[in-house]
């Protein structure tokens, strides 16, 4: 027991650093939603991906710490992610989208409840943002129809926000 203290010692380590990480990024995101409002729904995408990421990296830190022959398990990852990646070659755009999702969370143009019209020639629509999710944004026209947008095409496209008077005004002529 003794001789693999360090190993042990390692592990627990790794470990607490990476549950600091995850408070310490959680507190971070935190402060930033304080200071740039955003609805709360968005912070479990956002704190799904950081987790597993740093859950990632304490893995193969624990990997490196009991010496783990890197070499066989860059070979088993790299046969894994080669068949992962054959098998999604043709599905390259969720990728994409997750992409899109964190950058539309951090930095969106709109915001939910915002009312948007989306410039484009083959298919105009003026219609509130619903919710956005990591790789959908749920839009709703004025006629009640639902339209799910990918999030890699809401930022392809070029997009008017129509400010909230004009928002409230359009509700309010739908009512009547």
């Amino acid at each position: 027991m003794l001789s693999y203290f360090p190993q042990i010692a390692g592990t627990a380590i790794s470990i607490i650093v990476a549950g600091a990480l995850r408070v310490g990024l959680k507190l971070l995101i935190n402060k930033y939603l304080r200071t740039h409002p955003h609805p709360d729904i968005k912070i479990s995408h956002v704190s799904r991906l950081v987790n597993l990421f740093i859950n990632t990296l304490a893995l193969i830190a624990i990997l490196i710490i009991w010496g783990v022959d890197t070499k066989n398990v860059f070979v088993a990852l790299g046969s894994v992610f080669a068949v992962i990646g054959v098998a999604l070659f043709a599905q390259w755009s969720i990728l994409s989208n997750i992409t899109a999702g964190i950058i539309l969370f951090f930095s969106a143009p709109f915001r939910i409840g915002d009312y948007i019209r989306i410039l484009d020639k083959d298919m105009p629509i003026e219609a509130t943002v619903e919710d956005i999710y990591t790789f959908y944004t749920h839009l709703r026209t004025k006629d009640g129809g639902l339209h799910i947008f990918p999030n890699s095409l809401l930022l392809q496209k070029a997009i008017s926000v129509i400010n909230k008077e004009n928002d409230n005004e359009l509700s309010e002529d739908t009512i009547d």
